[in-house]
């Protein structure tokens, strides 16, 4: 990594410091900033693998239930059953914090159940199949929620890591470097200073 062009005087090399110091200071702050993200990052995959678990079970057993739904009532009765159920879905959005930083996602409210039929003529499968899939899109729009967010914060973890990079690969070094040829040129600026001084004291002392 080469140094940065510029004039090697003693302003340059106070800001050369400057840079390399805010420099190493960011750096410190970016690997600690990706450390917390990372972390958070892990707990909320375990998370998803979790629900994600859930989710199969759940599947699972509604889908069957529905199957049986259809065989008991009819898939006219069910048809007649679906178009008197209505529920309305209250959707907000919601701001979660996570290793200081803030992210936007959904949060659904699912409704408490109502009975939208008459007893007549269901069975107790009809409940059953629907509190399962109550369940199901509970778990859902869970997921949704907590994917939205590791993929939001898996981007930002990356974008850390290129900043990381960046100043470990390139800024930094050039600094360094930059800092070392200044001050090498100043010294030997000094030494031949000092020798010059030296030549013209021994030159007025011989007078």
């Amino acid at each position: 990594m080469g140094k940065i062009n510029v004039a090697p005087t003693k302003s340059n090399l106070l800001a050369t410091k400057e840079q390399l110091s805010v420099a190493l200071n960011g750096y410190d702050l970016l690997k600690e900033k990706r450390e917390i993200l990372v972390r958070e990052l892990m707990h909320l995959v375990e998370q998803v693998k979790l629900l994600e678990k859930q989710l199969d079970k759940v599947i699972a057993e509604a889908y069957p239930a529905y199957k049986r739904m259809l065989m008991l009532d009819g898939a006219d009765q069910v048809e007649r059953i679906s178009h008197a159920v209505h529920y309305d879905f209250e959707m907000t959005e919601k701001h979660v914090t996570i290793g200081g930083m803030n992210f936007a996602t959904m949060d659904v409210k699912i409704p408490e159940k109502e009975l939208f039929y008459s007893f007549l003529g269901t069975y107790a499968n009809t409940d059953a199949t629907i509190v399962k899939f109550f369940e199901l899109l509970s778990i859902l729009t869970q997921l949704a929620s907590i994917r939205t967010i590791v993929w939001r914060l898996a981007d930002d973890v990356k974008k850390t890591q290129r900043r990381v990079n960046a100043l470990d690969k390139m800024i930094i070094p050039q600094a360094k470097e930059t800092k070392t040829y200044i001050e090498g040129v100043l010294e030997e600026r000094e030494r031949e200073n000092v020798f010059v001084l030296k030549a013209l004291k021994k030159k007025n002392s011989k007078k």
